[in-house]
């Protein structure tokens, strides 16, 4: 199956690292006419772009959030730096000022650009923005800032073109553009999902404040001398929670719903939260699965992830989210079935998102420049009802936990290089090449959270360590050690 129609204009919704990477490969392919980026911000990177706390301040997550049908995200205008007289839009993003990433810089880079030699083995947030910055400098002059996309449809029933609508945040202006192909490569960090547990609502009015999601932390400051409940054992939850452990008041109760608890006696370990006790009757209390009650809880922060939500694809039909836990009517994690022309870069979870976008973006651009075909309508489904009896139909549908993310890599990788060759193209009339993990690269994946726990229980010295060797981690050291056995 492939394009009903030639592919000649395509719009990329987002210039963060998925976008950027999209809009690589399509360039490679040296066939489309017009690639338009839009993005919100005033400049790349998506969510790596910092908003400071005072911004962060000014938000508050709904307790609880149970639903991804929030509608567009309005803007918070400040006063730009260096000036006093120029606003700029700041659109509040999840990462916090305290931010070191969770994976290896030789693992988390692009196949085409490394991280600096000289910068920490985990790079902190800031190294990360710059580099994204450097990475997209050669295709920034496509990218419309300020832009929010406000409707993406078909543009008239059984059409084969996409209708996007769009607004220039500084002027308001709205515009209507034809796009024979859509990216939507903006991310699932926005609409937060704190659940409705017994009893959270009358708690939440009588102690406003005190719930929050990871959304809005920005350092654990705010949590100094307080009783503290993190509630997720997601990357984000162990490293929030292991930075307000450090300044709480007693240990950070670590709340998980994933069993067995942990043993380690750093935190205090529990199952989840089951009912939020009446403040009529208790002082800030949680019961907990174990029945276990906890009173005098000054602060609970519920690092429980996030909805899929794409708000101006409110009209497709069949719709791509209903419930928010997963993205419908999807092959592959990335083209939407009833149209391919759709496509829905980095859905998947506990993955290395930067070479698994690229990957994803040299599947898609050769498809939609006709070097590649997609099965049936009818195969598609049939691999979507067959994933969701794999894995179900929540969350767990986009997990892929190693190995199945560098199994996902590679049938990426070896899909791509099915394409059919076409003169002009680089690499022998191949096309822009993408990645395939060897040994080396599935050895560090599987070694991630011992690298990470490593990492950071070296405290301020992980500043200076740059390198996995000097972490204590050398491939070929341990491919030597293997052949000994």
């Amino acid at each position: 199956m492939s394009p009903s129609i030639p592919v000649r204009r395509i719009a990329v919704i987002g210039a963060g690292p998925s976008g950027l990477a999209a809009v690589k490969y399509l360039l490679a392919e040296k066939c489309f006419e017009k690639i338009d980026v839009y993005e919100r911000r005033d400049q790349p990177a998506g969510v790596w772009n910092y908003c400071p706390a005072t911004f962060k301040q000014l938000m508050k997550t709904p307790v609880p959030q149970t639903t991804p049908n929030v509608g567009l995200e309005e803007p918070i205008w400040h006063p730009k730096e260096h000036s006093k007289d120029q606003m700029e839009p700041t659109f509040v993003s999840p990462i916090y000022s305290t931010l070191d990433t969770n994976i290896p810089k030789e693992l988390m880079a692009y196949g085409e650009k490394a991280f600096p030699a000289d910068s920490q083995e985990l790079p902190k947030y800031t190294t990360v923005k710059q580099y994204l910055d450097e990475y997209a400098a050669g295709v920034k002059h496509l990218v419309q800032f300020e832009t929010q996309v406000l409707d993406v449809r078909l543009k008239e029933q059984g059409s084969q073109t996409w209708a996007l609508t769009t607004r220039n945040l500084r002027t308001r202006a709205d515009r209507t553009e034809t796009y024979d192909a859509v990216i939507v490569a903006s991310g699932h960090f926005d609409v937060p999902y704190l659940p409705d547990i017994v009893g959270i609502k009358d708690w939440d009015a009588a102690y406003p404040g005190n719930i929050s999601h990871s959304k809005l932390y920005d350092s654990p400051d705010p949590f100094r001398g307080k009783k503290v409940i993190v509630v997720g054992s997601s990357a984000s939850g162990l490293d929030i929670g292991n930075q307000i452990n450090k300044v709480s008041k007693g240990k950070v109760l670590a709340s998980h719903r994933v069993m067995p608890l942990p043993t380690t006696t750093d935190k205090i370990y529990v199952p989840e939260i089951v009912e939020f006790l009446s403040p009529a009757t208790h002082d800030r209390a949680v019961r907990f699965a174990d029945g276990r009650v906890e009173a005098q809880v000054d602060a609970i922060l519920f690092c429980t992830g996030y909805f899929y939500s794409f708000p101006f694809l409110s009209s497709l039909d069949p719709p791509v989210v209903t419930d928010g836990r997963r993205v419908e009517n999807i092959y592959q994690h990335l083209f939407y079935a009833p149209n391919p022309t759709l496509i829905f870069p980095v859905l998947p979870q506990r993955i290395i998102p930067f070479p698994l976008a690229e990957n994803q973006a040299a599947v898609f651009s050769r498809v939609l420049s006709g070097r590649l075909a997609l099965p049936s309508y009818a195969e598609m489904k049939e691999w979507e009802s067959s994933t969701l009896e794999q894995r179900g139909s929540g969350t767990p549908f986009h997990l892929m936990p190693f190995p199945l993310d560098a199994d996902y890599m590679n049938m990426l990788h070896d899909w791509a290089s099915k394409a059919e060759p076409r003169p002009g193209l680089s690499n022998d009339q191949t096309g822009k090449r993408c990645n395939r993990w060897g040994e080396k690269n599935k050895w560090i994946r599987q070694l991630t959270p011992e690298i990470r726990r490593v990492f950071f229980e070296k405290g301020e010295e992980r500043r200076t360590i740059k390198s996995l060797e000097e972490l204590g981690y050398n491939y070929e050291q341990w491919q030597k050690e293997q052949a000994t056995l």
